[in-house]
C-alpha cells in the first residue's frame, strides 16, 4: 500500500515564502507524474503543479513565476517551493502520485491527506 505524507503548511504573510514537502512510502517500483492541488475554501480542487518522472513541469497560470516544484526520486518526495504568497493562495494543499507497483502490471494513484497554507494579508 502506498502512502503520501506532506508537510510543511503553516500560516505565513502575504510576500513571504513556504515550502511543502510529499514524500511516498510502500513498495513501489516507480513514481510516474506527481502533482500538487489546491482547494480553496467553497473552491474546487485546481492543479497547481505537475512534474513528470523525467523532470518536466507544468503551472497553472496564477502560480507561474512564483511556485516551483521539484522531486526527489531517491527519496520518493516531491516538493512545491511557494514564494510571493498571496492572500488567494490559501487553501489545503494536496499532493498525488501515481505509478506502479509492479512494472507493467499493477498500477497506483495516491493521494495525501493535505496540508493548510495560510497567507494572511
Amino acid at each position: 500500500q502506498v502512502q503520501l505524507v506532506e508537510s510543511g503548511g503553516d500560516l505565513v504573510q502575504a510576500g513571504g515564502s513556504l515550502r511543502l514537502s510529499c514524500a511516498a512510502s510502500g513498495s513501489i517500483f516507480s513514481i510516474n507524474a506527481m502533482h500538487w492541488y489546491r482547494q480553496a475554501p467553497g473552491k474546487q480542487r485546481e492543479l497547481v503543479a505537475v512534474i513528470t518522472s523525467g523532470g518536466k513541469t507544468n503551472y497553472t497560470d496564477s502560480v507561474k513565476g512564483r511556485f516551483t516544484i521539484s522531486r526527489d526520486n531517491a527519496k520518493n518526495t516531491v516538493y512545491l517551493q511557494m514564494n510571493s504568497l498571496k492572500p488567494e493562495d490559501t487553501a489545503v494543499y494536496y499532493c498525488n502520485a501515481e505509478g506502479e507497483l509492479v512494472r507493467g502490471v499493477e498500477y497506483f494513484e495516491v493521494w495525501g491527506q493535505g496540508t493548510l497554507v495560510t497567507v494572511s494579508s
